[in-house]
This record gives C-alpha cells, sequence and structure tokens, in this order.
C-alpha cells in the first residue's frame, strides 16, 4: 500500500491548514465604495444593491467611525450632486457633494484614508464621462482640463488619493501636473488604468445615476475581448504618473488581473463592481449558495489572481468575518 500522502494528512488539522494557506486576505487588503448623495438626512436604499445606501454628507460621520471600527482602512467616495449640466460643473464645486463629504469624515474619522472618484458621468445631464461635441462624442483634450481641476478640489477638500476613472487618453499625466502645481505632489493617483466596457456596472449606474442619455461608453472603456491592450494602458498610466493600477471588473477578468500583476511591479488594485455584488447577493438571498463563504471565496481568487487592494460592496462582511 502507498503512504499516506502528506498533504491529505495537513488538510485534517484547521490550524494547520490556515497557517499554510498561501493566499490570505486581511481588512488591510478592503476599500470600500460609498455613495454620497447631496442634500440632509439623506440615508436611501440602493434598489439593485441590497444593504448598500446613499448617504447625505452629514450622515457620514457615524458611518465612517462604524468603517474604522471594523478595521477597515480605506473608502472610496462617489458623488451624486443635486444639479446636473453639460460640463459637470459641479463636480469641481469647492462646496459640492465629494468635497463636503471628504471634509465632514475626515472631521469624524482622521485615520480613515479617502480615495475620491474623478470623473464626470455623476455630474453631466447626459451621463456621458466628458465634455461632447455636437455628434454627441466626447472630446477628449477638454474633458482633461476639467479633471484635472477635479483632482485639485478633491486635493483642497483633504483627500489622500484620487481615482480617474474616465478612461480619457492622458488623464493621469494632467492630473499628476495639476496636482503638482498646487502643491499636493503628496497625494497619489490610483488609475482605472485598466476598465473595460462591462455589463457588470448596471447596478452602479442605478446606484450613483450615471445611466447615459444616449449611446454607450466604449470609445473609451476597453473592449472585454482584449488582454495586449490592457497591458499597453497599464504602461501608459505608469509612464504619466500613476502609483496604483486598476483592473475593473475583477472576477469575469481574473485573467487580466494575473497578466498585469505579473508585467508590472506597481501596486494592482481589483474593483468587485455592482454587478459582481448584486449576483452573489441575490444568490444569498434566494438561498441557492452560501453568501458568506461565496463572498470569501471570491476575494479570495481576486487576491490570488494578483491584486494588493480589493474595492469592494462586501467590504463590512469581510471584516466582520475575518472577526
Amino acid at each position: 500500500m502507498f503512504p499516506e500522502h502528506r498533504p491529505r494528512r495537513l488538510r485534517r488539522n484547521a490550524a494547520i491548514r490556515s497557517m499554510l494557506r498561501e493566499t490570505k486576505v486581511t481588512t488591510d487588503d478592503i476599500i470600500y465604495p460609498v455613495f454620497i448623495k447631496e442634500g440632509k438626512s439623506i440615508k436611501e436604499p440602493i434598489e439593485q444593491m441590497p444593504d448598500q445606501f446613499r448617504y447625505s454628507p452629514d450622515n457620514l460621520g457615524r458611518i465612517a467611525k462604524d468603517i474604522v471600527s471594523l478595521g477597515i482602512p480605506a473608502v472610496v467616495l462617489f458623488g451624486i450632486p443635486a444639479k446636473k449640466d453639460s460640463l459637470g460643473t459641479q463636480s469641481h464645486n469647492k462646496d459640492g457633494v465629494i468635497q463636503n463629504a471628504t471634509r465632514a469624515i475626515k472631521d469624524a474619522a482622521p485615520d480613515l484614508f479617502i480615495i475620491t472618484d474623478v470623473c464626470m458621468c455623476e455630474y453631466t445631464d447626459h451621463g456621458h464621462c466628458g465634455v461632447l461635441d455636437e455628434k454627441g462624442y466626447i472630446i477628449n483634450d477638454d474633458t482633461l482640463e476639467i479633471l484635472a481641476q477635479i483632482a485639485v478640489s478633491h486635493a483642497k477638500a483633504g483627500c489622500d488619493m484620487v481615482a480617474p476613472s474616465d478612461m480619457m487618453d492622458g488623464r493621469v499625466g494632467i492630473i499628476r501636473d495639476a496636482l503638482d502645481d498646487s502643491g499636493f505632489d503628496d497625494i497619489p493617483i490610483l488609475s482605472y488604468a485598466v476598465k473595460y466596457a462591462s455589463s457588470f456596472y448596471g447596478p452602479f449606474r442605478q446606484a450613483a445615476g450615471t445611466t447615459i442619455a444616449f449611446g454607450d461608453r466604449k470609445t473609451h472603456q476597453m473592449d472585454p475581448a482584449n488582454v495586449r491592450e490592457a497591458l499597453r494602458e497599464a504602461r501608459l498610466d505608469i509612464d504619466e504618473g500613476a502609483d496604483i493600477l486598476m483592473v475593473k471588473p475583477a472576477m469575469p477578468y481574473l485573467d487580466v488581473l494575473r497578466v498585469i500583476a505579473d508585467e508590472f511591479e506597481e501596486p494592482l488594485c481589483a474593483y468587485q463592481v455592482s454587478g459582481e455584488y448584486a449576483m452573489i447577493k441575490a444568490a444569498g438571498m434566494n438561498g441557492w449558495l452560501d453568501e458568506d463563504a461565496v463572498v470569501m471565496e471570491s476575494i479570495t481568487s481576486i487576491k490570488r489572481a494578483g491584486a494588493d487592494l480589493i474595492i469592494t460592496y462586501f467590504a463590512p462582511k469581510i471584516a466582520q468575518l475575518l472577526r
């Protein structure tokens, strides 16, 4: 008879299994996305994302303290303004929704690391990520100037990192120059370097009010079929000064995560997006899957594929499960 295989013996003991686990998730790995809606005393449930809410800036103090108490080190903020226009002018208003939210969080929880989304789609009445020409196409260079203004306004409000999610060409370099020229050379850039034109964003667009009035975002977001393009996009953003790279979505693009992780030394973040959250949540609520187990397995798969950081709506649940 063959001797019993050693790993099988080791797997019988839960303590040693944990000690030998190759990929481990900790609360230091996770970032919680928060939707901020302009107004007062707001806590609105998001229909397509159960257990997620839109909060007004005045409600953020308690939320921020709760996040810190769970050991979650960082949040990324998405703003929903009261007024929108074709140029998204409220995006860089010094008293805009994200600017006020940033100050409110810093007052309540100074050590909570704040990342702010830099894009125009939440602020434009057409829902697109930039300035449009008369035919409805985005004017890349005109958009860059506004993105730079947004980033600087967030830095002035006290954010710790900016995250341009628009996928305009050259935006990392423009934002880096604008931050440096304004005295914010210590503010890092988390670049959505590899952002696919994905069908998994649907619940987010409902949550943030970014459904487009016409057309699509395929002119500036990536084709889901492409991997070599991801390498080019990541390299361009690194050359322009990106400090951290992002792959979005996460689970449908684990192969892309692995390729980027193997190719570049820069830290890598993955976004487990709204559609991924909604699918797991719906299956769990219907009793089709063990939600807690699937959450941890999905997050572990993203970490195993090469992500150093993971943005996920499951962050509070993960923190509680890790305890």
